[in-house]
């Protein structure tokens, strides 16, 4: 992925007309075939609105390149928002935002039992999220060879079962990681777990697996280890289940504006800002007869004579396929239907009958929804997906252009 804002390790002096990091809309000539157009303002404002809803510290995750938003300028965003702690799923982003001299509390919790890759993960003081003991082996190996204390959370499967370590099964590694803490090669400072219907508030899966997580805590105070950090709640359980805060919550989606509970509430009622616009142009107009059938399988065909318009994204852009016949994209000041399949590279759009829309013509396929355009929760609904699909699988072709300087906005107190 091309990462503009990425590329920079450390504060540099500003490019001209640059502002520091501040960027006007970036111009419908401006973008290519394509450009995913980041609001850094709006991710920073968002953690502040989260962080507002909890009296609990808020570790923003920033896995997946920022859910496709861009790793190192979203982290610094989150972090100016009020974020006290970063989450990535794999070591090599954590990497990444330890050599763009982001310096916060930072937890990777899917790895393998590499040692090497533990030893750097060690040199650069990244806590790490233990789920099996033969992560115990290498992170002792690791330990040993660095010299440093490896800080340690302990990832606890409480009914997902997917990663992490099922309560029946962590006596043992519990005593492992006390007996390495007593040698001084291990602190384990936080307990976590991930909820399976956080998106149902009510659902009797939550109960459960908050009982499960109470009973690991147990386990490990049994076994001398008093961590300081429990958590389990994700965007939804921050926004919807205030008795699961603990003593950290970890939002994810919610951090990048999007409702992680959209049949309950969209963004704007969560106090929160989608920061994400994908934009591109029309590459072509053309007319249209009545009958005749546009793309793949002509499986639209013209109801009358019309002007069809050529967006040059598609689905190796991350643009669903799934959405083909439903899809909707905003150009000249209307949302115009996707006609005909959604291909690799391109979409086709029916602009109307007489439409004077021409080649260079700015196209939103998704944004916050301020003009009308379709939004992220819309597409996932067209494609029969979710909005962190959507967001997250924006290809590697389309640059990053971030906005804003990552500065708090002032908004209303959250509802």
């Amino acid at each position: 992925m091309v990462d503009v804002t990425d590329q920079l390790a450390a504060p540099a002096a500003p490019a001209p007309e640059a502002d520091q990091g501040t960027a006007a809309r970036v111009p419908a000539t401006d973008v290519g075939t394509g450009v995913v157009e980041v609001d850094l303002d709006a991710v920073a404002s968002n953690v502040a609105a989260l962080a507002a809803r909890t009296r609990t510290p808020v570790l923003a995750v920033v896995k997946a390149d920022a859910y496709g938003h861009g790793l190192v300028p979203v982290a610094r965003a989150a972090v100016a928002g009020g974020a006290t702690w970063l989450g990535v799923a794999q070591l090599d982003e954590a990497l990444r935002l330890r050599d763009a001299g982001v310096d916060e509390p930072l937890l990777t919790w899917l790895l393998l039992p590499d040692a090497r890759l533990l030893a750097e993960a060690l040199r650069r003081q990244v806590t790490i999220g233990v789920s099996d003991p033969s992560h115990v082996e290498a992170l002792l190996e690791a330990a040993r060879a660095t010299g440093q204390v490896a800080d340690v959370h302990v990832k606890v499967d409480t009914g997902l079962n997917r990663n992490g370590v099922r309560v029946e099964d962590l006596p043992p590694l519990a005593a492992a990681l006390a007996a390495a803490e007593r040698d001084g090669l291990v602190a384990v400072s936080g307990v976590f777990s991930h909820l399976a219907w956080a998106d149902a508030p009510d659902h009797p899966t939550i109960d459960a697996q908050a009982e499960a997580f109470t009973e690991a805590v147990e386990v490990l105070r049994a076994a001398g280890l008093r961590p300081t950090w429990r958590h389990l709640a994700n965007s939804a359980a921050t926004l919807t289940r205030a008795d699961l805060h603990l003593d950290l919550v970890r939002p994810g989606l919610a951090v990048y504006g999007l409702s992680p509970v959209p049949d309950l509430a969209g963004p704007g009622e969560w106090g929160l800002r989608p920061a994400l616009t994908l934009r591109s142009r029309l590459a072509l107009t053309k007319a249209v007869r009545a009958g005749e059938g546009v793309s793949y399988g002509h499986v639209w065909t013209a109801p009358h004579d019309t002007v069809v318009g050529l967006v040059p994204l598609g689905y190796a852009d991350g643009v669903p396929r799934a959405a083909t016949g439903r899809a909707q994209v905003w150009v000249g000041g209307r949302r115009a239907p996707v006609v005909g399949r959604v291909c690799m590279d391109q979409v086709v759009v029916d602009l109307g009958p007489g439409a004077h829309e021409a080649v260079g013509d700015d196209v939103v396929l998704l944004g916050p929804g301020d003009r009308g355009e379709p939004t992220a929760q819309e597409w996932a609904e067209w494609a029969g997906t979710i909005s962190y699909e959507v967001v997250a699988r924006l290809g590697s072709r389309l640059p990053r252009r971030h906005v804003g300087t990552g500065q708090v906005l002032l908004a209303e107190e959250p509802a």
